[in-house]
């Protein structure tokens, strides 16, 4: 078996295990993951600043919603859950840095309100890389191949 899809096998394979340690070492779950994610985009689609880019989107919340919590869930927990492509779903949005900033303001209220401390501390320092690494992308694609 190629190296590369022995790691793919070794990882998936180890993914119930990392995502019971990160649950024990967080207290995040899938219940408070999905709670952190529809407080906060209440909050994202209620905002002066970020509602009008997201309804310009987004017109059914439900999948979103979904979709945004396997996310999570994938970044948070490293279940697996996600599988899409959220460099692509970002490209093309008026946004700057001022934009993410707002993000990160309401991600950081709403993780503080809704998860343990280090659950908290966790998904926050998650949202900060990406929203820098989204930021570096939308504001510099000619550096990233398409499809990255």
């Amino acid at each position: 078996m190629p190296l590369a899809a022995h790691s793919r096998v070794s990882a998936a394979g180890q993914r119930p295990e990392a995502t019971a340690e990160l649950m024990a070492a967080t207290g995040l779950d899938e219940d408070v993951l999905r709670d952190l994610v529809h407080r906060f985009y209440a909050k994202v689609r209620a905002d002066a600043v970020l509602g009008p880019i997201f309804a310009a989107r987004i017109t059914d919340w439900g999948p979103h919603l979904e979709r945004l919590c396997a996310f999570w869930s994938s970044v948070a927990l490293m279940t697996g859950r996600y599988h899409g492509a959220p460099v692509q779903a970002h490209m093309g949005l008026p946004i700057d840095w001022a934009h993410f900033e707002r993000w990160l303001a309401l991600f950081r209220e709403t993780a503080a309100e809704t998860c343990p401390p280090r659950g908290a501390a966790h998904v926050i320092e998650r949202a900060e890389r990406i929203a820098r690494s989204l930021h570096r992308v939308t504001t510099e694609p000619e550096t990233f191949p398409e499809g990255d």
